[in-house]
């Protein structure tokens, strides 16, 4: 219990930072869209990543920096990209949340998107990959009890976000607030992107 306990702790404090990717959860369980399916591939992706950095794969990472230099500059791309997306949106859309809102987009497109704030961000091989994995060293006889407990921690997080986010639906059925997320996501996403390619 004390290896399954620390795991999660452990898993949650690293996701609970507003990022990229929790900021896309929100965004997604605010708009009703593909909410269970954006939930999923960021928990799953969780996972593997966790269960590859418990199995050894974080010192083959340290191994070969380029991989991590490749993701940061592919990373940065993508936020850059996503920020335009989120700035045009702030200033072209009139967003609100009501049962005769916009057509949602296509599964597809909001899963590459989902799967490119996971994959394409560096910071979460560091956590899950590098980070966790060197902790849970500390664990040699519950090994299986940290992992699971991390890999806990990331669905638990992942869908109270995105489905928990439901909570502030009536201050986003003004388009104005609306507005000042789409603003606020994409300054986040600048912010990021800076601290990542600099």
């Amino acid at each position: 219990m004390q290896g399954y306990l620390s795991g999660f702790a452990l898993g949650l404090s690293l996701i609970l930072a507003i990022g990229a990717q929790n900021a896309f959860v929100l965004k997604q369980g605010l708009k009703k869209q593909h909410v269970f399916l954006v939930c999923t591939l960021c928990a799953v992706s969780d996972a593997l990543l966790i269960t590859l950095g418990v199995t050894g794969f974080g010192a083959l990472v340290q191994q070969y920096p380029l991989v991590e230099q490749i993701a940061r500059y592919a990373g940065g791309a993508f936020l850059i990209g996503y920020a335009a997306v989120s700035f045009y949106s702030a200033y072209n859309n009139n967003h609100h949340l009501s049962p005769a809102g916009e057509a949602p987009e296509s599964a597809l497109k909001i899963a590459l998107i989902c799967l490119g704030f996971t994959w394409l961000n560096p910071h979460v091989y560091l956590d899950t990959v590098v980070l966790l994995g060197s902790i849970s060293t500390q664990f040699p006889t519950q090994i299986t009890a940290f992992t699971v407990g991390a890999v806990t921690a990331s669905f638990v997080f992942f869908f109270s976000l995105g489905y928990g986010s439901r909570v502030l639906i009536p201050i986003f059925q003004k388009p104005g607030s609306w507005k000042v997320l789409e603003v606020i996501v994409g300054l986040l996403m600048l912010v990021l992107a800076i601290n990542l390619i600099f």
